[in-house]
């Protein structure tokens, strides 16, 4: 499974599937981008595989402890509530 940010696949360096969503550890070119989609609004987040193959994405939490950041995703609008 990939992160489709913007036009750009972006493979985290470890995925698991929570309820409604994903956690993704990302790192280098691949957080700049989530994150520049995320406060700057320029891109949507959207899954690639997967159970939630081509589901519009949300950045709900953001995890940083040293060298290691978990970003929190869950599924933009009515998917949410499956």
């Amino acid at each position: 499974m990939e992160l489709i940010v913007g036009n750009k696949r972006v493979t985290p360096e470890a995925l698991r599937e929570i309820p409604g969503g994903i956690e993704a550890d990302l790192a280098g070119e691949a957080l700049t981008s989530l994150i520049d989609a995320t406060f700057r609004g320029y891109a949507s987040i959207e899954m690639l595989g997967g159970d939630l193959d081509r589901q519009r994405m949300d950045v709900i939490d953001i995890r940083m402890a040293g060298a290691a950041t978990t970003v929190t995703l869950r599924c933009h609008g009515a998917m949410a509530l499956h």
